[in-house]
């Protein structure tokens, strides 16, 4: 039975009211220190946490960092564990299309109201905790610390049996290492965020590995040998066990199959067969070997095996929006968050293993602090013409001089510059479709590109 003409123009008019104030909340939010100028202390969130009583500890943690692939394994964790039967909070970050996104219970981005609720729960604590580093000539809390904030507290008040935390950069001094991982999980470690978190794969693992807690358990995904070392130096000196895909888990099996991926993985555990991932590349398969060896870790200790039909309905259930996504058909327009070159590395083969385009056209929109040169020699292979563009993010890299490398690299007679994103996106939809059946185009270079393009073709779910 449908509401009453009042009651539902009540509920309407309330509805707005509410997603109003959202609104006001994340401008507010906004209006603090961008993630990308981050302040590295733990200290405010800390500060934040204790004053709320530590609501961090009211739940386990697993805790994930690295330098690619941490989104979509954590959402592969996530949706496992719901599929066992487990309340589930969900951090990730950056988001595509709304903040709320980054704060997922139950494998939803967090109610309107339920987001609110947390925000007046913290914001006087915040405010307490501006003040005190104010007094003592330091910055207020950023963006990122306060969401933080936001989400262990969302998740204690829900309550979640589990929350599933994925890292905002690096992992000693990252605001979510407030919380004590039970179990920690890395990712591929390359190069990235070289200003933050150090020149070399050495530094940024020493600076990764600081969430691997005393008692824990760590699972990594293959490493090179310097970076393994640093990551069991770490797990010697605070009494964690650690695990590493290659020796102890791993995948056993793989073949490309309609929509996704067909895959076998001897886990912790148990071997598991005729598994399927809905999503495409070799690396996604990687990323799910260490979910389902995250999983086993935190509800048996990786002794006691998952129930086949439940984990591939978990792994069925699966989803990484903006990662290897096909957002439209005719011309085929896949969107991928590949922002650095080892995710371009990722992106390159996946094309070839998954794909079979009669041609394909890149949209490439890079951020200013991001090794471009690399990332456009990885993807020239694959790609036979390119639109170089700019989101309308302020880190944008101008379309003029990505143009520039890009001739440099693919050659000027297969570029194609445009400043604007909807005029790029039109352009390389029209070069697609010069070739015939089969055409494609991709678009990459940032989780804002990836974003931008979902939003112009009309999706904005995640």
């Amino acid at each position: 039975m449908s509401p009453a003409p009042d009651t539902a123009q009540r509920e309407a008019a309330r509805n707005l009211e509410v997603m109003k104030r959202v609104r006001e909340v994340e401008d507010t939010i906004l209006a603090r220190a961008p993630e990308h100028d981050l302040e590295p202390s733990l200290d405010r969130v800390r500060a934040v946490m204790d004053l709320l009583g530590e609501p961090q500890r009211s739940f386990p943690v697993i805790h994930l960092t690295g330098t690619n692939g941490k989104t979509s394994t954590t959402r592969i964790i996530e949706s496992i564990l719901r599929e066992l039967g487990l309340a589930t909070g969900r951090f990730t970050s950056p988001h595509l299309h709304t903040m709320r996104e980054r704060i997922a219970i139950a494998g939803e981005p967090i109610a309107a109201e339920k987001f609110l609720a947390a925000y007046d729960d913290i914001a006087p604590f915040v405010e307490i905790v501006d003040a005190r580093s104010a007094a003592e000539g330091q910055p207020r809390m950023t963006f990122f610390e306060v969401l933080v904030c936001l989400a262990y507290a969302a998740f204690a008040d829900a309550p979640v049996d589990v929350a599933v935390v994925e890292v905002g950069m690096g992992g000693s001094w990252d605001a979510t290492n407030v919380a004590d991982g039970v179990v920690s999980v890395v990712t591929p470690i390359d190069i990235d965020h070289i200003h933050f978190l150090g020149s070399t794969r050495e530094d940024i693992a020493t600076e990764k590995s600081g969430i691997i807690k005393a008692d824990a358990i760590t699972l990594s995904a293959i490493q090179e040998p310097e970076v393994a070392q640093i990551l069991i130096d770490r797990s010697e000196e605070v009494g964690a066990r650690i695990l590493f895909e290659g020796n102890d888990f791993g995948v056993t099996g793989l073949d490309v199959a309609v929509g996704g991926q067909q895959f076998a993985v001897r886990g912790l555990a148990a071997a598991y067969d005729d598994l399927f991932l809905p999503l495409h590349g070799t690396h996604q398969v990687h990323n799910a070997a260490l979910a389902i060896a995250a999983v086993e870790a935190f509800v048996g200790g990786g002794e006691q095996p998952l129930d086949p039909d439940v984990l591939r309905a978990g792994l069925e259930g699966a989803s990484s929006p903006g990662r290897l996504e096909i957002v439209r058909r005719s011309p085929t327009v896949i969107v991928d968050a590949a922002h650095n070159p080892h995710g371009a590395r990722a992106l390159a083969a996946a094309l070839r293993e998954s794909f079979a385009f009669g041609k394909l056209v890149g949209v490439i929109a890079i951020l200013k602090d991001k090794d471009a040169t690399e990332m456009l020699e990885t993807l020239e292979p694959v790609l036979d013409e390119i639109v170089v563009t700019r989101t309308t993010s302020s880190r944008a890299m101008p379309p003029v001089e990505l143009g520039q490398l890009a001739g440099e690299i693919f050659g000027e007679h297969r570029v194609y510059v445009l400043d604007e994103l909807p005029d790029a996106l039109d352009r390389a939809a029209e070069l697609a479709d010069e070739g015939g059946v089969g055409g494609g185009v991709v678009a990459t270079g940032s989780v804002v590109t990836a974003a931008e393009v979902r939003m112009l073709l009309g999706v904005t779910s995640a």
